[in-house]
């Protein structure tokens, strides 16, 4: 899997979920299950993906044809651990291409709950840091049978900041519904005997458009 990643010459407010930079950013639909089957249709998600020199961009639009599962009320002050027993999209950045193992987790609700991670994922465990802060922000839109969600990311996050040209590695995901019908999509299948997102041999590639 590869994705182009371009550029914006000027940063915009991620609150801005129909602005006019988003045009630009090419379109990714998953339509697959983390073991490579066909998800039902209501519940496919498009992601697309913008870089400026200050920050990553990242909308995903998710179709709605089931009830959301989120917390109610929502925390909104602070990072929501276990949101990924939830519905929530993520992304997965890996900045260097040689280290795959490396990465960055990002998940956003629909109601508006998020967490960042920085992981190390290694052949018999994985280290987290529960306490790592990006300085992401996010935004939502929630309506009957779609959901819009953005989040801008900036570089200091990650250890560098891209060139044009540069590739970086990573993934996308979808958790949705409950119980034994919840369904865990990926942009780049992982194929794993059960749902398993943190699979870095199967990351897919960001490649930074200038």
């Amino acid at each position: 899997m590869k994705a182009q990643v371009k550029r914006v010459g000027h940063d915009f407010e991620v609150g801005e979920l129909g602005h006019q930079a988003w045009k630009a950013a090419d379109e990714i639909c998953v339509d697959t299950y983390w073991s490579g089957e066909r998800a039902p249709a209501g519940r496919h998600f498009r992601a697309r993906l913008l870089w400026s020199d200050t920050s990553l961009y990242v909308r995903f639009e998710a179709n709605q044809a089931e009830p959301a599962i989120v917390s109610i009320p929502p925390n909104l002050t602070s990072k929501t651990l276990g949101l990924w027993d939830r519905d929530v999209c993520e992304i997965f950045v890996a900045p260097d291409a040689a280290e795959p193992q490396r990465y960055f987790e990002f998940e956003i609700a629909p109601n508006g709950e998020w967490i960042d991670l920085a992981v190390l994922q290694l052949p018999d465990r994985r280290e987290t840091d529960w306490d790592y802060a990006s300085g992401m922000v996010s935004a939502v839109e929630s309506g009957t049978d779609l959901v819009r969600i953005a989040v801008r990311i900036p570089w200091t996050a990650f250890p560098r900041k891209p060139a044009g040209g540069d590739v970086w590695l990573g993934n996308m995901f979808r958790c949705v519904g409950t119980g034994p019908g919840r369904g865990y999509l990926a942009w780049s299948p992982t194929f794993t005997g059960k749902p398993n997102f943190h699979v870095p041999a199967s990351f897919g590639e960001f490649e930074f458009i200038v």
